[in-house]
């Protein structure tokens, strides 16, 4: 946990404390913020306050008195859910505003753990709980330096990867045939052998498969892969080392060497819409100009809609990414949420749009780094469709 830097930033925001609260594991956000232990037995509630200013407070219950003991402050003890509510209401005493995990009409539902029944006892205090979502955002979704040089070797290998698949894809269609699962396998030996690791395995599919943005493929359903077909490729990985973060991306190819004028004129679409969505991050990061997520999403959401295939634009614009593929800072999306997170400065997300026909999908995923006054796409940009 890093005191000052929370501290700081509640300041920077006019707020006079972070309160974390959990029993059970209710709330991970917690322990990876404060570098609590993840395998600690908890049965009782626990309490702890970090002030904008000052001391932090612990509370934590009698039988259970040394949970927080690797953290820095003064510490109150409870058994009675009497002295509870007492201890709770005296260690809030000097505060007004309290960041909890809790969002607004739970739209960043990630962010939203605290139980109506706590919000209402220390609402019932007299006191005014504000989202976190920021301050988890910037102490779980923003990289260190080394974080960054992790996230572009997986880029160089991933990207090389990429370019290699549609290669080999071509290979084998003329050469006896392939498979999506066999494609995929086939990626998974070059993730071992770049020392690439991943949750779970890249998508490959094709036609109508590639419809789907969230396709299960599996060694039972897997399609062939033949010529005159659209193929997807999603694709996330990390370099295997300690706090390496992702790199994600998808990009479109067709088997033949022509691409049909429907496909051609897909892919136009979304390649437009993810270039608005550039745009818009790099035009208000030079700016100086705070940006939240939402609006990326509708700057990226409106060509498509302009188009006419608005309908077909299913999920949100983009997610954060950090040691997971999907990590707690701001996502770029006005469509599941109303994100209203900052796109915090050492921050990464994926802006991917897409439009899913029945016959086919087509998605386009790049990543973006912001900087202070500066955002980069970190990898590759596909302009046109890849002919395999």
């Amino acid at each position: 946990m890093n005191l000052p830097a929370i501290q700081a930033a509640l300041r920077e925001r006019n707020i006079d404390a972070w309160l974390f609260y959990d029993h059970h594991h209710r709330d991970p956000i917690a322990y990876r913020v404060l570098g609590l232990p993840e395998g600690l037995m908890v049965t009782r509630r626990w309490y702890y306050l970090i002030p904008a200013k000052g001391e932090p407070i612990k509370l934590v219950h009698k039988i259970e008195s040394g949970h927080l003991d690797s953290l820095p402050g003064s510490k109150l003890h409870y058994a009675a859910w009497q002295e509870l509510f007492e201890q709770v209401k005296s260690m809030l005493s000097n505060c007004r505003d309290i960041a909890m995990q809790y969002s607004p009409n739970n739209l960043v539902f990630t962010v939203s753990l605290v139980d109506g029944g706590t919000l209402e006892m220390i609402r019932g205090l007299g006191k005014n709980v504000v989202s976190s979502g920021d301050l988890v955002a910037q102490f779980e979704a923003t990289w260190s330096e080394q974080q960054i040089k992790s996230h572009f070797a997986a880029r160089d290998a991933i990207d090389s990867i990429v370019a290699e698949t549609f290669k080999e894809i071509g290979r084998r269609v003329r050469n006896g045939g392939t498979s999506e699962y066999a494609m995929q396998q086939w990626m998974l030996e070059a993730f071992g052998r770049e020392d690439l690791v991943t949750v779970d395995p890249p998508i490959v599919a094709v036609n109508a498969n590639s419809g789907n943005p969230h396709y299960d493929l599996r060694a039972e359903t897997s399609s062939p892969i033949r010529e005159g077909d659209s193929v997807l490729l999603d694709v996330w990985g990390k370099k295997n080392t300690p706090g390496a973060v992702y790199y994600d991306i998808t990009w479109m190819g067709f088997v033949g060497p022509i691409p049909s004028d429907r496909l051609r004129e897909i892919f136009a679409i979304v390649r437009d819409a993810r270039d608005a969505g550039i745009k818009t991050v790099q035009d208000a990061s030079s700016a100086g100009r705070h940006l939240p997520g939402w609006e990326v999403d509708q700057a990226t959401r409106a060509p498509i809609q302009k188009a006419g295939y608005g309908q077909y634009f299913v999920h949100r614009t983009g997610h954060s990414i950090g040691t997971e593929v999907h990590a707690n800072g701001a996502n770029m999306d006005d469509l599941e949420i109303h994100d209203e997170r900052q796109i915090l400065p050492n921050s990464c997300f994926s802006i991917e749009p897409g439009i899913y026909l029945p016959e086919f999908g087509v998605r386009s995923e790049v990543n973006m780094l912001v900087r202070t006054k500066a955002a980069e796409v970190t990898g590759k940009i596909q302009r046109e469709i890849v002919t395999i």
